[in-house]
């Protein structure tokens, strides 16, 4: 491996550490380096506070060596007044004489701009080393900015004989139906830290009556979504406790009520699914996990507007019930978590995924 790609993949790693806190912005990393030493890293830590470049050239010791100094960061420096101050401006006023990006930066605000500012004012940039595997972990952002869409994730579990739920008799009570162990469900409540939002539909609602909180992990609470078209579902369910952000998309009202939005939405308009997206867009949410049942996650899937999924197969068996949705596994991994194993399905459709 070459010296160049050694500091990118510090970078890299540096950057996941800011999931989960960064979004909507994107995991950055940044490290100078001089003489074939790094002399200072930083990344992004969190959504409004300092960027990963401020915090590699504010850790270096010996600010004179800057101006001998290489900057490696995996995303094009910004060159515009946001929640911080442009950083291609601090690059300059550093001294700094070479910048290595991994790729340039989507967002139409930058989109090219912060690599010719810099070139503008005779700083080497060199771009593209390491470029997909810099796309590949920004991929929420990349398909957020491409797309104009939240990058979704269909998440479900599912029997050795694939169901995802018990037969549904009346009088069933309102509650999950589990079917992996505790250990897997901690695993969910990690991954709902790291994701802007989780939908479900009304059955799942109304079925389940589910918090969609974080109870098992430590992190952000993530914003929930329900679709509700004709407002059916009781306001003592769990979804409507105000205890965190909720989107109610419904067919007739809009209203909000202390943290709870009702959001109207053409239920019977053929781009709906798109339609909802779209208004998701605008609210800067980056990411959701489709956590509902079989016929949300199907319309999800029928309609393409899927990049991965994550599926849960559990030693079960239950014999009848409902089915589990099929996807095609042209690009897909598996992990085996003691009995029971979890698929990672990408979409051959999303260079990202």
């Amino acid at each position: 491996m070459q010296e160049d790609e050694i500091f990118m993949l510090r970078c890299l790693e540096l950057a996941r550490e800011g999931l989960g806190s960064v979004a909507p912005n994107p995991m950055v990393g940044s490290v100078l380096v001089h003489k074939g030493k790094i002399i200072g890293e930083g990344y992004h830590m969190k959504f409004g506070k300092a960027h990963a470049e401020v915090n590699a050239i504010e850790s270096v010791k010996d600010p004179q060596l800057l101006a001998y100094s290489t900057l490696y960061v995996n995303l094009e420096p910004c060159c515009h007044f946001g929640k911080t101050p442009p950083c291609t401006d601090l690059i300059i006023k550093s001294g700094i004489p070479h910048v290595v990006i991994a790729s340039a930066d989507p967002y139409d605000e930058i989109a090219g701009k912060g690599i010719s500012k810099l070139r503008n004012h005779g700083i080497r940039v060199d771009v593209g080393l390491m470029k997909s595997k810099a796309m590949q972990l920004n991929k929420r952002f990349f398909t957020f900015h491409e797309k104009k869409r939240p990058y979704i994730i269909l998440k479900w579990a599912q029997t050795a004989d694939a169901f995802i739920d018990i037969e549904r008799l009346p009088g069933t009570p309102a509650r999950p139906t589990w079917i992996t162990s505790e250990k897997l469900r901690m695993l969910v409540h990690k991954w709902r830290t790291e994701e802007q939002a989780i939908m479900v539909g009304t059955i799942t609602a109304l079925k389940d009556n589910p918090r969609l909180n974080v109870r098992d992990w430590t992190g952000n609470q993530p914003v929930r979504i329900v679709l509700d078209e004709n407002l059916t579902l009781s306001h003592s369910l769990n979804l409507f406790d105000n205890s965190q952000k909720t989107l109610v998309f419904n067919h007739h009202t809009s209203k909000q009520e202390d943290q709870t939005y009702w959001l109207k939405t053409d239920f019977t308009d053929p781009r709906f699914l798109n339609n909802v997206l779209l208004e998701l867009f605008h609210r800067n949410i980056q990411s959701v996990i489709i956590e509902g049942g079989q016929k949300l996650l199907k319309a999800f899937i029928d309609n393409g507007l899927w990049d991965e999924a994550r599926i849960f197969q559990g030693s079960k068996f239950f014999e009848k019930g409902l089915r589990a949705p099929t996807l095609p596994l042209q690009k897909f991994s598996q992990e085996f978590i003691g009995k029971e194993i979890l698929y990672w399905v990408k979409n051959p459709q999303n260079s990202y995924a």
